[in-house]
């Protein structure tokens, strides 16, 4: 299965993998699961970092370095996934959460989350 990584998920894998619910750590680990981060994600963090918010103090460069280490495959933006965003319902106002979700959609990839909001979203969304 193709697992897509939220970006607070990506987060607690590299800096605080203690907050990684059992069920996350255990699909990471399946060697059968090939892991995907968003480039979503890296612009999150760098965005947030620059502004910073003591939350997102990640450079995001390092952070794509660990992931390639660790097995992890990049998923890009796309014009498709712009175009997917038009028709997802407004039930969350977070850009890069609905860019994850488009992204998941398009590609057939199951998003990994802890976020409500963004698991209430139709599509291949797993709430963890």
């Amino acid at each position: 299965m193709r697992l897509l990584l939220d970006t607070h998920i990506l987060l607690w894998g590299a800096a605080e993998p203690e907050r990684l619910p059992n069920s996350v750590g255990s699909l990471i680990e399946n060697l059968e699961n090939e892991i995907v981060f968003s480039a979503v994600s890296l612009w999150e963090i760098a965005i947030k970092t620059s502004r910073g918010r003591d939350d997102f103090r990640v450079d995001a460069g390092l952070l794509r370095r660990r992931l390639f280490e660790n097995g992890y495959a990049e998923l890009a933006i796309t014009g498709a996934h712009a175009a997917a965003l038009a028709n997802l319902p407004r039930l969350h106002k977070d850009p890069f959460d609905r860019m994850l979700v488009a992204q998941a959609t398009v590609e057939g990839v199951t998003l990994v989350t802890g976020d409500p909001a963004v698991a209430r979203y139709p599509g291949p969304i797993r709430l963890v």
